[in-house]
Formats: structure tokens, C-alpha cells, sequence
């Protein structure tokens, strides 16, 4: 096979962090390369460099047999090398074509914009991937999922050799992961190469020939995708063996309802929710993106407003118009969106610990306790095996799954009754998804009920003790834990099993 890309002993440090360590990489031409690997293992990095967004301390990079340097991601991708990162890097207030040729729009004479090219250029390309977006569509009108697809476009559209994907499906439904995977496929065979990050390790089996282990920035192991298994490749990436990723029970949800939402609704959105929640009972919450599964969870907290509907804790019925008034009743909602809505990123990991619970750790006149502050900070940090080598660290500067330890560590500190959960593993590697199940399963036996919002549904399965299936803001259908199956399920989720009759499940 034609070697296309080499990466030879390739390092990159950060203060305190050895994030890459004499790393190398071969990709081949028209191959499909999976690069897995714990959060902190130096993937992201390894990446970044390749794709001109880093600068490594040492090692050499050679692109078709050529040695290259790149100081932005705009020299890599003159040479042939795009990436598509984590982050949206689009601009919500352009249109799909402003930002689909974004520094690349066909000019005329004055370097003034050929409106009618660019417009007939877009429309041109996305038909080539079977995608009608409006050209002229602000970005801001899409979609997730679309914005998504959008990005990994933007990419294939300059041309490269070698495309690099950085978690490219965390935002996208199954419909849409099965389209990308059919053009990766379109594109493979027309003889690009292609470098897939992903935590979701099902993924690999579907996509890739090839896959690259890393562990604590360096590299394990390269092996033919036909040769391992999935928990041969979990063993690898976190350096153990994971048996029961999603644990056990260990102690019997109680039998009656001590939480309650009934006849919840808004319009447009959701309507007529009704269910009961068991002390110590983990309870899902599935469905298609847009059924209302979120919209539902953030009435209950109030975050957002709602039409009508009642809510009762322990017998009592209790008014929620706002956030700090479910705070007040102990109960709380862990957003899907950690680094836009659930964390202080540049605030250090001592100050998100306490962030719901600041009255606690007051002194007279409102003079906050230091000394009280530094020992939760530090009991909580072990409790969640928070890797971190100081409670000042930044957070922005910890893994995605040392964030999410982080929030949950924050909101555990309040001693919540009711968790709602939206989305706990996303973008998490199996390594901290394997401890942040236990820790859900610690809350649930300790009393409380959780609510567990998530769209992969063998988290769904393995996690919890019921699942409710909403459609179209609807709630389409119960499953017991003894009837789990993703048939089952998802037949509920397309609407093509039950009735919602009013969303109701008593």
C-alpha cells in the first residue's frame, strides 16, 4: 500500500502535561485509520499537530514522501491535510455557503463576492453528498446534527489527502452517522485517507481497517480492526481489564413514587408529560433528537417556562419557576452541554465544586471559609477521581472526562433527591464512562432517583430500571427492564409502536 502521511517521533508537552511522547503514525492511501484512545491520551494533540493547530516540540512530518512544517491549520490544509475539530469552528450568522467557502469565495474583479457562483458553487457540492441545505441559510436555523455534517463538508470541500475526524458523530443522530459513514466510504474509494477519532468503539467495527491505540501520550499498539474485539481495544486503552462496564444494583429501587410530573406541558414543544420516580430508581429517558426529551427536563428544573402542569416531592406539591427554586428542593438537572452551560472552564476545579453550594461554606458577613473550601474541594476531587495535580487547575486544562466527574461532583455536593442526567458520557472515554456509571449507581442506592437522558441505548440498557420513549413530545411508550430491547425502543422512539394518549404513564 501507498504510504500517504508519516508521523515520526512525535512529541508535544504543555506545562505539566506530557501530552504526546515520541509518537509515530503511519496512514496509507484510501485507508480509513481509527485512533482511540482514553480522554488524555494524547490523541487530540497528536491531531492538532498534523493538522497545523499545533506545533510539536520534536519529531518529523512527511506527507506523500515529502517532509512538511505547517504554522496554522491553513498550511496544512494548502498541503492537502484538513481537520475537522471538536468544536464547530462555523459562524452562526453566515449562510451555509459563507461558511461552507469561507476565505475561498469565487471574487470578481474587485475582490468584490460572485453571489450567484457561490450560491451555484454550494448547491453544486452538497448535491454530490446528497445534502439540499439551503445555500443561503443562516447556519444558526440548522440543526446540531446539521451543523455537524456542515463542518466534516467544509473539509472534504478544500480537497485534502488525508482527512483527520475528531469525534465527528457526538452530535449526530443514527441517520445521520449512517449517512457520513456511506460518504466516508464514497470518499475512501476515491483514494482519500482518513484518520477517525472516536470514543464510541462500535463505530470502529463499522468504519475503519486499522486502529492506533494511545495511552498517557504514547503509542500502544496497531492493529487490523478484523483482529480485536471490542474489549480487547477497552483492555488496551485504559491499561485493565473492564469487565461490567455498566456495573450492577445493589440495592432494590422502593416501591412507591416519591416524585412526580403530571400532565406537564408547552406547547410546541412537549405535552401532556406524566411519570413517577422511585427512590434509588435510575429511570430513562429516550427518543430521536427533536422528540423533547430535554425541552421536558428543563421545564421540570425551571430553566425554561411551561404551560401547565403539576410536580410533587414527597406527597407535596412544589413550585418551581426558576433553577435556584429546584436547587432549593434539592433537585437537579446535569446539562448535555458541560462547556457551554454546565462548567466554569476558566475557573478552577475548587471553584465549580462549590458553585451550588457556596451558603455552606460561609462565615459571618457572607466571608467565605477558605479553609472549609480547600478540604470538600480535595474530599470531592478523590471521591470522583478527578485526575488533577492541583484543585487550582483550570478547568478547560482537564479531560472530557474529568469535566464531567467535575460537574458531577459539583452537584453531588448539594446531596440532590432528584438527579436529572442529560446526555452523562458524551465525548467520555470507557475508561472514566466505566467510573461515572459507578458513581450513578453509588447516588441511586444512597436514595436518590436519577433520570437519565441519553441517545446511545446500550447506556440506556445496561444503566437503568425502566425506560420511558418520548415521541414528538410525546411520551410514546414504557419499558420495563425485563422487555429491554433496541427494537422495542426505537420502534416507540419512530413513533411506530404504542399510543402517547396524551403522554401519559401512570
Amino acid at each position: 500500500m501507498e504510504e500517504v502521511l508519516l508521523a515520526e517521533n512525535i512529541s508535544k508537552s504543555f506545562p505539566g502535561v506530557q501530552a504526546v511522547d515520541q509518537v509515530s503514525l503511519r496512514l496509507y492511501r484510501g485507508e480509513i485509520l481509527a485512533l482511540v484512545g482514553e480522554n488524555g491520551a494524547g490523541k487530540s494533540t497528536l491531531t492538532q499537530i498534523l493538522g497545523g493547530a499545533q506545533k510539536p516540540d520534536s519529531g518529523r512530518i512527511f506527507l506523500e514522501g515529502r517532509e512538511v512544517s505547517f504554522n496554522s491549520p491553513q498550511d496544512a490544509i494548502q498541503a492537502g491535510i484538513s481537520m475537522v475539530f471538536q468544536e464547530l469552528s462555523l459562524v452562526s450568522s453566515l449562510s451555509v455557503a459563507e461558511n461552507l467557502f469561507a476565505n475561498r469565495q469565487p471574487v470578481g474583479r474587485l475582490d468584490n463576492i460572485r453571489w450567484r457562483k457561490l450560491y451555484r458553487d454550494t448547491r453544486e457540492f452538497l448535491s454530490r453528498f446528497d445534502q439540499h441545505l439551503d445555500p443561503r441559510q443562516p447556519v444558526k436555523q440548522l440543526s446540531m446534527g446539521q451543523q455537524q455534517i456542515l463542518e466534516i463538508l467544509k473539509a472534504i470541500s478544500t480537497g485534502p489527502k488525508v482527512l483527520i475526524l475528531d469525534e465527528p458523530t457526538s452530535s449526530l443522530t443514527e441517520s445521520e452517522v449512517a449517512y457520513l459513514f456511506k460518504n466516508l466510504r464514497k470518499l475512501q474509494a476515491e483514494g482519500m485517507s482518513i484518520i477517525y477519532i472516536t470514543h464510541k468503539l462500535s463505530e470502529i467495527f463499522q468504519i475503519a481497517s486499522r486502529v492506533v491505540v494511545m495511552r498517557d501520550g504514547r503509542y500502544i499498539t496497531d492493529r487490523k480492526v478484523s483482529e480485536v474485539s471490542e474489549s480487547d481495544l477497552v483492555a488496551t486503552m485504559v491499561g485493565r481489564q473492564i469487565t461490567n462496564l455498566y456495573g450492577e444494583r445493589s440495592r432494590p429501587a422502593h416501591a412507591e413514587d416519591y416524585f412526580r410530573v403530571e400532565n406537564l406541558t408547552r406547547k410546541g414543544s412537549f405535552e401532556g408529560i406524566t411519570f413517577g420516580l422511585k427512590r434509588g430508581e435510575i429511570l430513562g429517558l429516550a427518543g430521536l433528537v427533536g422528540a423533547g426529551r430535554t425541552e421536558v427536563a428543563r421545564a421540570i428544573v425551571g430553566i425554561d417556562p411551561r404551560d401547565s402542569g403539576r410536580i410533587t416531592l414527597d406527597g407535596e406539591e412544589i413550585h418551581i419557576a426558576r433553577p435556584q427554586d429546584a436547587i432549593a428542593r434539592k433537585i437537579v438537572y446535569l446539562t448535555e452541554d458541560r462547556k457551554g452551560q454546565g462548567l466554569f472552564l476558566s475557573m478552577p476545579v475548587r471553584d465549580n465544586l462549590i458553585a451550588p453550594s457556596l451558603k455552606r461554606f460561609t462565615r459571618r458577613f457572607d466571608f467565605l471559609n477558605a479553609e472549609a473550601i480547600d478540604h470538600f474541594a480535595h474530599e470531592m476531587v478523590a471521591r470522583y477521581s478527578i485526575a488533577t495535580p492541583s484543585i487550582d487547575k483550570k478547568l478547560l486544562n482537564l479531560s472530557g472526562g474529568n469535566q464531567q466527574k467535575c460537574m458531577i461532583a459539583m452537584w453531588m455536593g448539594i446531596e440532590p433527591k432528584v438527579v436529572i442526567f442529560d446526555e452523562p458520557t458524551r465525548g467520555v472515554d470507557v475508561g472514566a464512562r466505566a467510573e461515572i456509571y459507578q458513581k450513578l449507581r453509588e447516588i441511586a442506592s444512597q436514595g436518590a432517583g436519577i433520570i437519565l437522558i441519553s441517545s446511545d441505548l446500550p447506556e440506556l440498557i445496561g444503566m437503568c430500571d425502566r425506560i420511558l420513549v418520548m415521541h414528538q413530545g410525546r411520551i410514546q411508550g414504557e419499558v420495563q427492564r425485563e422487555d429491554f430491547s433496541e427494537e422495542l425502543i426505537l420502534s416507540y422512539a419512530a413513533g411506530l409502536n404504542g399510543a402517547a394518549r396524551a403522554g401519559q404513564v401512570q
